[in-house]
């Protein structure tokens, strides 16, 4: 008998919250004595995402250089390696943030072309309420331009279901407000509330991710040209170093300094951050300190409770502003936080770009019958 994996893809803009949930699932999916396979996915390499879930003792490969539609082959060779000892029951991909259009270049190239090998579930994607809220009120100031606005609703468009996430921040009447402008302008689309960090809302998902049936359908109608300048607005840098002190310091306390100071120069320089993460890696420890938007606090996400005097830091930025003075605010912000610790910085590799047009391996304009 041909073993099928379940394939349950999350999407959702920059910083909604896709890694945490696909750690939760993760966590589920496991607890039910399932062999589970995560695949992270990037522009760049150094994900932050990647070594968060990998920290947690979980199963992951990461496809980067580009988003799922235009590394498809790899994205089909990273599940075979996760495979390579033991085939996995289920894989959980996490694409892009900045991607849409995933429908008509993942999902129906896996169903059509090895419909034998896999179960497809259905497809969720996760709405950020601080950015969400008014892109789809309509306001002027979300801190993004048009184009980019565009990719956040075209994502919703093609989902099966909308995730409402961090429900437990949010003030009843603004998630009735939420509901409200979401089944008014994606009618028919079941939306879930959710909290992927209390895991409120599970449940629900959880269910919905186990029905059977033909998921994967809504083809986009989408202008690449749009689509493409959204995502080149937005300037990308991921950064890999090492921090070395003659005293132990706070790891917790730097992670969340940088990305504190880092928030504070993106507000005075007008620049909206679509998301901030930052990770320190230390003998088996590791913390995570991000910020999700201009209207949000940073927070530390994933405390490591940690003194030490050498770490390893990962960055990840995705910010709508030039690329090289995205590059040149974190390496003043990482030097004046270490300075403050009188550390050391040596810088392993640095990778600042805005995003190339994307050029999908398959794109089905019809969904299979």
């Amino acid at each position: 008998m041909t073993h099928t994996i379940r394939y349950i893809m999350v999407g959702g803009f920059l910083g909604a919250g896709k890694t945490t949930t696909l750690g939760r699932l993760a966590k589920h999916y496991q607890d039910r004595g399932l062999r589970v396979g995560i695949v992270t996915n990037d522009q760049a390499t150094d994900l932050v995402d990647t070594n968060t879930l990998r920290s947690q003792g979980f199963h992951v490969s990461e496809v980067a250089g580009a988003c799922f539609c235009c590394r498809f082959n790899d994205l089909m060779s990273t599940i075979d390696s996760l495979g390579a000892q033991q085939l996995p029951d289920v894989i959980l991909a996490e694409p892009v943030g900045s991607c849409t259009d995933l429908v008509a270049t993942v999902l129906q190239p896996i169903k059509q072309l090895y419909d034998a090998k896999f179960s497809l579930a259905p497809y969720p994607v996760i709405l950020k309420p601080s950015h969400g809220r008014k892109v789809l009120r309509g306001d002027k100031g979300s801190g993004f331009s048009p184009k980019a606005e565009y990719i956040l609703r075209k994502q919703l468009e093609e989902a099966d279901a909308i995730l409402i996430n961090r429900i437990d921040e949010l003030t009843p009447t603004d998630l009735k407000e939420l509901i409200d402008l979401l089944e008014e302008q994606f009618p028919g689309t079941p939306v879930l509330r959710v909290s992927a960090r209390s895991g409120a809302g599970f449940d629900s998902l959880t269910e919905l991710l186990d029905q059977q049936g033909d998921f994967g359908r809504k083809v986009l109608d989408i202008d690449y040209d749009i689509y493409a300048e959204g995502e080149a607005e937005l300037g990308w840098l991921n950064s890999s170093m090492s921090v070395t002190a003659s005293q132990p310091f706070a790891l917790d306390e730097l992670l969340l300094e940088i990305v504190e100071r880092l928030s504070d120069r993106l507000k005075a320089a007008g620049f909206e951050a679509a998301h901030l993460k930052t990770i320190g890696l230390w003998e088996g420890f590791f913390g995570v300190a991000n910020l999700i938007s201009s209207d949000t606090a940073p927070e530390l996400s994933l405390p490591s409770n940690c003194q030490v005097k050498e770490v390893d830091v990962i960055i990840n930025a995705r910010v709508a502003c030039d690329p090289q003075e995205l590059q040149a605010l974190v390496t003043v912000v990482v030097a004046e936080a270490c300075q403050a610790r009188t550390a050391t910085v040596e810088l392993h590799q640095t990778q600042s770009f805005r995003p190339g047009r994307p050029q999908p391996t398959h794109r089905f304009s019809l969904a299979s019958t």
